[in-house]
C-alpha cells in the first residue's frame, strides 16, 4: 500500500494484509504506549497520525493539524515519521539509536524498516514521550509553522 483512502485508524488496519497489520499494529502499540496527553490519533495524508487538533494549536501555514507522529505500511518498507528528530533533535536521536546496535535507516524525519524488530522500539518511544504538546507546539512556532 502506498497511500490509503481510508478515512480512520480501523478502516486503515483492516485494509492491511495479515503480515502488514501485525507489524504496523507492534509499532503503533509503542506509540500509543508513549503519546503524552493531549495528541489526537487519527489518518492525515494516507497514513496514521498523532496531532495537535485546530483547536488547541490554534491556525497553521496549511490549515492541517500538526502531525507530530505518522506510521504507514510502503509497498516494500514501513515508515515511522518522527517530526521532531528533523533540525537540531537529529543528532540526538542518531546518538541514542546507534547505542542499540539496530541499524538505522532514516530520511529527514523518516525512520524505515521492514519488520518491527528492526527497530530500536525503546528509542522510538522515548523520542516520543520526550514532547509534551506545549514543546511541540513551542518547537513549531519557532520553525514557523504555527501563526502566533
Amino acid at each position: 500500500m502506498v497511500q490509503s483512502k481510508a478515512s480512520t485508524v480501523a478502516e486503515y488496519l483492516a485494509e492491511l494484509p495479515d503480515q502488514q497489520r501485525a507489524e504496523v499494529s507492534a509499532v503503533r502499540d509503542v506509540i500509543v504506549a508513549n503519546l503524552p496527553d493531549g495528541y489526537v490519533e487519527g489518518m492525515q495524508w494516507g497514513m496514521i497520525t498523532w496531532h495537535v487538533p485546530l483547536e488547541v494549536s490554534g491556525p497553521t501555514y496549511n490549515k492541517q493539524p500538526l502531525s507530530y507522529v505518522a506510521l504507514a505500511a510502503q509497498k516494500n518498507y514501513y515508515s515511522v515519521y518522527l517530526t521532531t528528530v528533523n533540525g537540531p533533535g537529529e543528532d540526538s536521536f542518531r546518538s541514542r539509536y546507534a547505542t542499540t546496535g539496530k541499524k538505522l535507516d532514516m530520511g529527514k524525519s523518516c525512520v524505515r524498516f521492514k519488520r518491527a524488530s528492526d527497530l530500536a522500539l525503546d528509542v522510538i518511544g522515548e523520542e516520543i514521550t520526550r514532547h509534551s504538546v506545549r514543546d511541540f507546539l513551542d518547537w513549531h512556532r519557532a520553525n514557523g509553522s504555527v501563526k502566533t
